[in-house]
């Protein structure tokens, strides 16, 4: 007897905690049902309020875009100002989804607070390229368009944006380099074309035996033949040095800055050609060396004595 009754009642026991799990899964089941439900429901808001906020974010920014144009606005302000505003309408988009979970805009502020040391510590640099960002635009020294040297970096080329932290610059074979703007303020900058004239100064040493007066009115006449060089501004042909193997003569002059480096080269190969053509010789550097042979010239005396 008691052998058959041992069975039925695993049998039972077993039953009855398949009945007790499944009525557990379902309670809970049906207790997490609405939790879900709503949890769902949020993250089609969520998605839905990223949507429409991201098209309101780019009517407000073209808005903003077209408002600055209208008054005459600098294109790198234009450029600065549609960056800021594009960080803080994103942030304040954030804010208001994270607000669909139940995380008050209170929260988050009191979240930033606390950890502002480990986040200032943590972005000094963007901080400082931001700085670097508003200093450039205020003290303006050089806008988009013009062609920059940057001391502290070493590029070059012409500014095609000045963002929020970066200023994109394009050298001139076609390169793109990203500087922070803290860098750039914080170094020297060239600006090359931040006027609309430059000065030329063509230097080239003929011999001494060459004709000096000749050289002159050959560099006077080839400037008066170049249209690009600026009539309203004096045109000098000089001496600039005399040097160890040859006298070097100059010509000044100025032209617009688009004009600068086409001008040079023209009249550098122009200068050549013509002293070639007069007989005006462009000496090389030349050293003369003389060898002392000073075991021949002790045999000798030896010889004679």
């Amino acid at each position: 007897m008691l052998m058959t009754q041992e069975p039925s009642v695993i049998t039972e026991g077993l039953e009855t905690l398949q009945k007790v799990d499944k009525n557990l899964i379902q309670q809970y089941l049906e207790d997490m049902l609405p939790n879900i439900l709503n949890f769902a429901v949020q993250i089609i808001l969520a998605v839905l309020l990223y949507l429409a906020g991201k098209r309101v974010i780019a009517f407000i920014r073209k808005f903003l875009r077209k408002s600055l144009e209208r008054r005459g606005v600098d294109i790198g302000v234009r450029q600065f100002l549609d960056s800021v505003s594009k960080y803080c309408l994103y942030f304040v988009l954030w804010l208001m989804i994270l607000t669909l979970f139940g995380i008050t805009t209170a929260s988050v502020i009191a979240v930033l607070g606390s950890a502002g040391l480990t986040l200032g510590l943590a972005l000094q640099g963007s901080l400082a390229n931001f700085a670097g960002g508003v200093l450039i635009l205020l003290l303006g020294p050089f806008h988009v368009g013009d062609y920059i040297i940057s001391g502290e970096t070493g590029h070059e080329g012409t500014v095609r944006e000045i963002s929020t932290f970066y200023t994109r610059i394009q050298t001139a074979d076609n390169q793109t380099v990203m500087i922070p703007n803290g860098r750039l303020a914080d170094g020297a900058i060239v600006n090359v074309t931040g006027q609309q004239t430059r000065r030329i100064d063509i230097l080239v040493g003929i011999s001494y035996d060459a004709d000096l007066k000749k050289a002159k009115q050959l560099l006077g006449s080839l400037a008066e033949k170049e249209e690009r060089i600026l009539t309203d501004q004096p045109v000098n042909v000089f001496v600039s040095a005399l040097s160890d193997s040859s006298v070097e003569v100059g010509c000044r002059f100025w032209v617009k800055s688009e004009d600068y480096w086409q001008t040079k080269w023209d009249m550098l190969e122009a200068v050549k050609l013509t002293f070639d053509e007069h007989g005006i010789q462009i000496p090389f550097p030349q050293m003369d060396v003389h060898i002392k042979q000073e075991g021949s010239e002790k045999q000798q005396l030896s010889e004679q004595l």
